[in-house]
């Protein structure tokens, strides 16, 4: 795999750190700056909503741009957007910096995953974008961990400075490490309604219908996993941060596995991921009151979870071929509907029904997955016959 790969990677370890970190801040923040911890909460959805507007935006703003200079303008505004957060006392500008660090999160990932399908051959795209996505889930396993525990002994501005710390030889290496066009690149872009028209597809909209259940699945879940261990489990509050690396490590697996197998069998792991997604949400209804059961299970979901995930990325890219500048977002936006959508969802579950209704959530949403999935092979199958 190209070196770039692992330069961007970097970068998106910083961004993912950012966007998880927040959750274990929140009541610190919140006296630090004198609002209602419903208040502070607020910032974790606004960072996630600035994922899903950026990701499209920021990608056709960038369009015109060397994939060099996109990459870096990106990041240099993550980096300031930290540094003003961390310096700050009013909630209203934290607040502004995290809806700019989202929107600069979501262009650099955007045009970060449709360089690598430029510079990576076809039948290694899903490996190389493994690589860049290995970033996100050491975020999970380190990076969050790391900057909650910093978070706890000096304070959530020296997260935020570290976050900022972190990122800046990224922003080094990017800048330097980016080629300003992508390999073999020499005509000018389509213009962005030809890009925008790929989205007519069926077997794309198909893949993006199913990245956002997905994901709504896994970051439902995941937002209330400290709540289901505390009140199902029993588990104390000091071992949640090792349940959140326990996913963590488990979607480093799914998604290394994604890379190596994605490229060949990335159809027959959509196909049987998806419902064993809905057997492992289903067991993590009773497993969650077993404080060995829901260790087993937060890994396990992890690793299928960002597995198929992965493939559902590469799949996306590789049927948005026409829409070499904007394909990245379109992945992007569908797994940031997902993680917006399946908090909330999740959310009012619990509110209703308890914390055992969270992963029962979660399943449904792996089960709809699943009869997408099933219904669009079916169709598929049909054509076959009827062309044959």
């Amino acid at each position: 795999m190209p070196v770039l790969l692992y330069l961007l990677a970097l970068a998106v370890f910083a961004q993912g750190t950012s966007e998880f970190v927040l959750a274990g801040l929140l009541p610190a923040l919140a006296t630090d700056l004198g609002v209602p911890l419903g208040q502070a909460g607020g910032l974790t959805s606004a960072y996630a909503l600035g994922m899903v507007v950026g990701a499209p935006v920021m990608a056709a703003l960038a369009r015109r741009l060397s994939p060099r200079w996109a990459l870096t303008a990106f990041l240099l505004l993550f980096v300031l957007a930290h540094v003003v957060g961390a310096v700050t006392d009013a909630f209203a500008v934290l607040l502004t910096t995290r809806v700019v660090a989202a929107v600069a999160n979501a262009g650099f990932l955007a045009v970060a995953l449709s360089t690598v399908a430029a510079v990576v051959p076809a039948e290694r795209r899903a490996r190389g974008l493994a690589v860049v996505l290995a970033g996100v889930t050491l975020a999970l396993v380190a990076g969050a961990p790391a900057g909650a525990l910093l978070g706890g002994q000096l304070g959530w501005r020296a997260t935020m400075w570290a976050i900022a710390a972190v990122s800046a030889p990224a922003l080094v290496a990017v800048a330097v490490g980016t080629p300003t066009r992508p390999a073999g690149d020499g005509a000018p872009p389509a213009r962005a309604l030809d890009e925008l028209a790929v989205l007519r597809r069926p077997r794309l909209q198909v893949t993006l219908a199913l990245a956002v259940l997905v994901n709504s699945a896994t970051f439902g879940t995941l937002t209330f996993l400290a709540v289901l261990a505390t009140s199902r489990a029993g588990l104390p509050e000091a071992l949640t941060p090792g349940l959140l690396a326990a996913f963590g490590v488990g979607a480093f697996g799914g998604v290394t596995a994604a890379g190596r197998l994605g490229d060949r069998y990335g159809r027959t792991a959509v196909g049987l991921g998806t419902p064993l997604l809905v057997v492992g949400w289903l067991a993590m209804v009773p497993g969650s009151t077993d404080g060995v059961a829901i260790w087993l299970l937060t890994a396990l979901l992890g690793a299928l979870s960002f597995g198929v995930g992965s493939v559902l990325i590469a799949r996306v890219m590789a049927q948005a071929d026409g829409a070499a500048t904007l394909g990245g977002s379109f992945a992007t936006a569908a797994l940031n509907v997902g993680a917006v959508a399946g908090p909330l969802l999740c959310g009012l579950a619990l509110e209703r029904a308890g914390a055992g209704a969270v992963p029962l959530t979660s399943a449904v949403a792996s089960a709809l997955a699943a009869l997408v999935w099933w219904l669009s092979a079916r169709s598929g199958a049909r054509a076959e016959q009827v062309a044959g």
